[in-house]
């Protein structure tokens, strides 16, 4: 297995300066693909508008790569709605998507919905969260995707800064998804970064995978996408450093509750004995529990919903 994991490596891990935009643009011209970029949201006015205007002005107006940018809000109190809307974004709210389902909350449930609110053949993903962002983070995974027909989903790999300190950022990944992937699938050991919210895939690979409604959506993908089209049609691609706003030790508790749960699921569709993690806070009288429960819901392959099957044939 290690030799097949450092032959992945050899032969499908880039990176971003290993595929020039101009080779990427023939490559788009001569298969005549198109590119959705989705940014999923929840209060991020700080940074989205900034995220947005990088990539109209450098893989939109500069250069026609991107056909269109959607950011799906999944109920910002803030005003992320009206900061992207204003920098160029077209605008969905997640309960507008598919409103015969209700929504209920959690990332890979605005992910699964953004399939039926964009059209490209290719979709990336990208957090909104993201500082001093850089347009190649989308033309490096993205540019695999057009140059080679082999390959269906890409992830962006990076350098995750913590406090000034680099590479101590991915903590989840780390403590919980890194050990789980080699442990259970060691063919994808070979992935820096297993949770990063950036890459992108062929919309003919994401309508077949199911989506985890909440933070177990990536390490699930992964794991999916393995067994569906195998190893090789997974690649990585190094764009750089990638900052963003890091949440405390007990949101990541959480995240990684679920990350379990959507393991636990894949390794033996079994049931989970306590749905739920019970985390503590120092109050006035001491430490006092507060639990919170576990992302336990999934979303189907959105070729069985009939409105995207509709649209397809229409």
């Amino acid at each position: 297995m290690l030799n097949e994991v450092e032959r992945w490596l050899a032969t499908r891990s880039w990176s971003v300066t290993d595929r020039p935009l101009h080779r990427i643009m023939a490559a788009k011209r001569g298969t005549g693909r198109t590119v959705s970029v989705v940014l999923p949201a929840l209060n991020e006015e700080e940074t989205v508008g900034d995220i947005v205007s990088v990539i109209r002005h450098d893989l939109m107006q500069q250069v026609p790569l991107v056909d269109e940018i959607v950011v799906v809000d999944s109920g910002s109190t803030d005003r992320t709605s009206e900061v992207a809307a204003a920098a160029g974004a077209r605008v969905v709210h997640r309960d507008d998507i598919l409103p015969r389902i209700p929504a209920v909350p959690g990332k890979g449930e605005v992910l699964w919905r953004s399939l039926l609110a964009t059209s490209g053949d290719i979709v990336c993903f990208i957090d909104a969260d993201l500082k001093e962002f850089s347009s190649d983070f989308v033309s490096g995974i993205v540019g695999p995707l057009l140059t080679d027909p082999e390959v269906d989903l890409v992830k962006g790999m990076y350098d995750r800064p913590l406090g000034g300190a680099a590479g101590q950022g991915g903590r989840v990944t780390e403590l919980m998804a890194r050990p789980l992937l080699n442990m259970h699938w060691p063919q994808l050991a070979g992935f820096v970064q297993p949770l990063g919210g950036e890459y992108a895939a062929r919309r003919s690979l994401l309508e077949q995978l199911p989506f985890p409604v909440g933070y177990g959506v990536e390490l699930g993908m992964l794991v999916d996408a393995l067994h569906l089209v195998g190893l090789d049609a997974l690649a990585q691609v190094d764009v750089g450093v990638r900052k963003h706003r890091h949440q405390d030790g007990q949101a990541l508790g959480r995240m990684s509750a679920a990350i379990y749960r959507t393991a636990q699921l894949r390794l033996a569709r079994g049931h989970m004995i306590r749905p739920s993690l019970t985390q503590f806070e120092r109050g006035r009288d001491g430490f006092e529990p507060r639990t919170y429960s576990v992302d336990t819901e999934e979303r189907p392959p959105m070729v069985e919903i009939a409105e995207y099957a509709k649209r397809k044939v229409a």
